[in-house]
Order: structure tokens, then C-alpha cells, then sequence
């Protein structure tokens, strides 16, 4: 398992420990029922992991709406980081990341009557999603980052572990990035690693496998990332990422956990790319813009284009400060999660069947129409 090492502070190894004690401790509240788990009937699936930072929720999550949406009404409830709304927020074609935050906003625009709502009470937002007048025949939710979420007992429990983060080899905060001891994996059902190299071979898998030793009952997947064509933030026609060249110079806008991919990747098709890196949800500023405005103007003359990701497009389409030149300049990269070894077909069935055998259509509320199959 050839990876970059991980950073870790021993000299905050004694906060840490405080920290676990903690975590220790409330788990094992919810594991003896002394703090209450409340289950629900209808399919719910949670999808999160054991670490702060990005690991691919938001893009997993998108790969079970393509899945489920399109036989089931689906709905997905996330806590809305960093909105400045609060309680339960349903959203609508009004509504903007300010209110529900920039993943749940980018979800909302990007599929078409997906319900997204957002809500720190997760027992709340489903039961506001599920008491047939909110959001009538809603039948499968998707719960957004919430496996420390334990208020809330999934029906199926996603975890993801990245690759060139091994929660094996982790700490705890602060000295580390895990959020709970590597013993809270136990809880999950289905385990992907995510942004695995395309390339993974038979060997690394074998030692993923015995490094994690899951239970007999649980379900280890490998995913890699795929990046889709570019489009333009203010509409228009796409193009293929392949079609950057030599004479393209590009400025990678990101105000996400971990852009070192994506340089990487764009780095593969044009050799002028400059990054602008802010912090995970970064609100962005006028003065934000005008850095934005200076690093463009600075790229070599020739074709120059901003690439972004769809989070941060989700910010930056309601940002009154963007200029039109740059709004006119700013692309939009896509990225969406592929199976490794041929296991996405055995991903896909584990999903459907589980949603099929938890449907409540004969147990919906009196009035509540269920959805046409």
C-alpha cells in the first residue's frame, strides 16, 4: 500500500485521548440504549465516515440518487454546513446555497424533483420529510454525512475511508483527522474506499481487505474518481476535459478539503495550471473576487479559462460580486465515483434490494399518494 504518509501531532496525543474518552463514552450510551437510536419505516441510508475532510460523500451520495431517483421519490437530508438559515429547510428553485449550504445546493440544481432539505435534527428532518404533508410520497431518504449521526438508526449504513488517508493508520483529533475510534466501522454495513487509482491491482485489494478485517456481514467496495465534460458556470456548450492543450492556461479555482486530485488530473491534459485554494466551504468575498481577478489577468496570454468544482459553483452562481469576464471564463469540472473490479453491479443490487424489501407504500399516511412505478 504505497501512499503518501500521514501527518500526525504526538504532542497532541494527550488531547486526544481526552477526546476519545469522550467519543467512547457517548457510543457506548447509544450502544447500551441509554441514549436513544430511533429507527423509521421507509429506506433510509446513511452515508459518511470515521474523518474530517473529504472522502467523497457528496459524490457517492450523487451516485445513489442516479440509482434510486428515477424508480423512487428520493429525498436527501444533510445538516446544511455552514448555512445561515436554521431548523428544517426544504429547498426550492429559489432557494440558494446561503440557505441550505453548498452540497445540498448543488445537488438540489443538478436533479431534477430531488427533494433536498436540510436539518442538524436529523430525527426532525425525516420526520418533517415523512409526515405526508411536507414533502408528500417521499420514499427513500438519504442521509448526507451522518454516521456519527447515532440519534438516527439507519435501515443501511454507508462508510467511506480514503485511500491516501487509511483510517488504520490515523489518529484521533486533534492529533489526527478521525472523528471516533477505527472500532466505529463495526456499525457500518456497506465499506467503500474511495478515490482509489484506476489502476488498483488484485494484491492491494487483498491487503485492504485484511488490514480492515471486516465482519462477516459487511461489504468492502473500491471506488475511483471520473471527471465528466467541462461547462460553462453562465451556460452554454461543454467540452470534454481532453480538449484542454498546450495553449490553454487555466486557474483552478477550489474551496474544497483536498484539491491535490484535481490539480493532478488537470495537470495530465494542459501544463499552465494555476491554483487559487481557499479553505472547505469557503464563503467567497469582493475581496475574494478581486485575488480572482488579479491571478486571471496574470495567467499567460492565449486561451485562459477558470476551472472550479460543482461546490464551489454551487457558492459562486448566486455570489453578487462575481464579474462578468470571469463569470464568462469560469467552467464547471464534474466529478462522479466509478466501481472498481467489475463490483458495481453487486453495489447497485445490495441498494434496490434493500429499498425494495423497506418500502412503506402500504403503510403511507391516509391521503399520501404513492409515487407511479
Amino acid at each position: 500500500m504505497n501512499r503518501p504518509s500521514i501527518r500526525i501531532c504526538r504532542a497532541l496525543y494527550p488531547l486526544a485521548c481526552l477526546y476519545g474518552a469522550g467519543v467512547w463514552l457517548r457510543n457506548l450510551l447509544f450502544d447500551r440504549g441509554w441514549l436513544p437510536s430511533r429507527s423509521f419505516p421507509l429506506p433510509v441510508i446513511s452515508v459518511g465516515n470515521l474523518t474530517v475532510g473529504g472522502t467523497g460523500k457528496t459524490p457517492h451520495t450523487e451516485y445513489l440518487i442516479r440509482l434510486l431517483h428515477p424508480r423512487w421519490q428520493t429525498a436527501v437530508l444533510s445538516r446544511g454546513y455552514r448555512r445561515r438559515t436554521s431548523g428544517f429547510v426544504l429547498g426550492t428553485s429559489r432557494t440558494t446555497a446561503a440557505d441550505i449550504g453548498d452540497e445540498p445546493c448543488q445537488m438540489l440544481r443538478k436533479f431534477p424533483g430531488l427533494r433536498v432539505a436540510v436539518d442538524a435534527d436529523r430525527c426532525h428532518g425525516i420526520a418533517r420529510l415523512t409526515d405526508g404533508q411536507t414533502a408528500p410520497g417521499t420514499e427513500v431518504i438519504l442521509l448526507d454525512d451522518a454516521f456519527q449521526h447515532r440519534y438516527v438508526r439507519p435501515g443501511l449504513s454507508l462508510l467511506l475511508i480514503d485511500y491516501h488517508r487509511p483510517v488504520t493508520a490515523d489518529a484521533l483529533l486533534p492529533a489526527g483527522r478521525l472523528r471516533e475510534p477505527v472500532a466505529g466501522k463495526r456499525r457500518a454495513d456497506l465499506l467503500i474506499v474511495s478515490k482509489c487509482p484506476p489502476d488498483m491491482g488484485a494484491a492491494e485489494r487483498r491487503e485492504w481487505e485484511r488490514r480492515l478485517a471486516c465482519l462477516p456481514r459487511q461489504r468492502l467496495f473500491f471506488t475511483t474518481l471520473t471527471y465528466g465534460a467541462l461547462y460553462p458556470l453562465g451556460g452554454g456548450a461543454a467540452r470534454p476535459l481532453h480538449s484542454l492543450g498546450a495553449a490553454d492556461a487555466v486557474l483552478l479555482l477550489t474551496g474544497i478539503a483536498s484539491p491535490a486530485a484535481l490539480l493532478q488530473e488537470l495537470a495530465r491534459h494542459t501544463r499552465h495550471v494555476t491554483p487559487l485554494t481557499f479553505a472547505d466551504h469557503h464563503a467567497f468575498t469582493a475581496a475574494d473576487l478581486r485575488r480572482l481577478e488579479q491571478a486571471f489577468g496574470q495567467l499567460p496570454h492565449g486561451r485562459r479559462l477558470i476551472i472550479t468544482t460543482e461546490k464551489d459553483a454551487a457558492r459562486l452562481a448566486d455570489c453578487p460580486h462575481l464579474p462578468a469576464p470571469l463569470r464568462a471564463a469560469l467552467y464547471v469540472l464534474p466529478v462522479e465515483v466509478s466501481f472498481l473490479f467489475g463490483e458495481a453491479g453487486t453495489f447497485n443490487q445490495t441498494i434496490t434490494e434493500y429499498v425494495q424489501q423497506h418500502l412503506r407504500n402500504s403503510r403511507l399516511p391516509e391521503g399520501t399518494p404513492a409515487r407511479p412505478s
